[in-house]
């Protein structure tokens, strides 16, 4: 009797031991956290991710290491993170276009709503739409007005064929009834170089590959398709302004867990997000890239990308536009 009481006595022991270890492993994070990013560092999902990965550290008391893992138009860091452990220590940080446009454009291994649960959305920046100096127009209504008068005349460059560039301005194309020829480039750089050397006419993208441009005199802007102006551009017009209120179009560089993930995990990244979302550091370093700090919870980012996900899937299928 007295050898079975230290028996259990031991075993009663060993099992406190063991739930401690357990209740210790079980306390999140206790390793790093990896942000995988579906673009090539310096664009701005990497800086979206690199701007919030310092203070998420600090946050958490852990690591938050971010891996660029470009290409297949976000595939290859979809792919990654969707079959990823759900325990919240591999996250995707991923651009719009490539959440909501590639899997209307291709059939994709993931699924952008079944797969992920959403945990915050980190940046929104609109597009400005630039012409070249060159050409004679300095607003939008004047290049409507052009482009009636010259049909299949002008033409705009994106960073490929069912980048949101392409959609974006095939979605002008509608509203104003006119016909602006696409040129679909190997990513922004090349569009870029193509349009300062005056072989393409404009473009529709994100402020942070055209404020030096702009500052410089080498593009002109004529709209910011957002519902108010930039800050960074106060003399561009917004949308509504220019007489487009529904050409509301804007990128946006969102956070996102593998399916399963517990949800206690999803409420404690996303509420020291928006934390950080709420200091003045954070929101005037996103000001400096041209974009805002949108900090939306894992329900509003839910509903935003399915309403995203039929919208851009209205203008693909009227515009006939295919994938590569």
């Amino acid at each position: 009797m007295k050898r079975n009481s230290y028996g259990a006595a031991a075993l009663l022991a060993a099992g406190l031991m063991a739930s401690g270890a357990q209740a210790q492993d079980g306390a999140y994070p206790n390793r790093p956290v990896m942000l995988v990013v579906s673009a090539a560092a310096g664009g701005t999902t990497d800086l979206a991710a690199r701007l919030i990965a310092e203070p998420l550290a600090k946050a958490l008391g852990q690591s938050v290491v971010v891996d660029n893992k470009p290409g297949g138009n976000g595939t290859i860091a979809a792919q990654n993170v969707q079959r990823a452990k759900p325990d919240g220590y591999t996250l995707l940080v991923q651009y719009s276009g490539y959440h909501v446009i590639t899997p209307l454009l291709t059939k994709t291994s993931w699924d952008p709503v079944k797969d992920f649960m959403p945990v915050a959305n980190l940046l929104s920046a609109p597009q400005v739409l630039v012409v070249r100096p060159s050409l004679p127009v300095k607003s939008l209504k004047e290049l409507v007005a052009y482009a009636k008068a010259n049909p299949n005349k002008l033409n705009y460059a994106s960073s490929g064929n069912g980048s949101l560039q392409h959609v974006s301005t095939e979605l002008l194309n509608q509203m104003a009834g006119i016909k602006i020829t696409h040129v679909p480039y190997k990513g922004t750089g090349p569009a870029m170089t193509d349009l300062l050397g005056g072989n393409v006419d404009m473009t529709m993208t994100t402020p942070p590959p055209l404020m030096g441009h702009i500052a410089a005199g080498k593009l002109r802007p004529l709209v910011v398709t957002s519902k108010a102006r930039l800050d960074s551009l106060k003399d561009v017009p917004s949308a509504p302004e220019a007489g487009y209120p529904d050409l509301d179009v804007s990128s946006w560089f969102a956070m996102y867990a593998p399916a399963g993930t517990p949800k206690a995990v999803v409420d404690k990244l996303t509420t020291e997000i928006e934390k950080i979302m709420k200091t003045d550091a954070f929101r005037k370093k996103a000001e400096e890239l041209g974009a805002e700090a949108k900090y939306m919870n894992p329900q509003q980012l839910d509903q935003y990308q399915k309403a995203e996900l039929q919208r851009w899937g209205k203008v693909i299928k009227s515009a006939n536009i295919q994938a590569e």
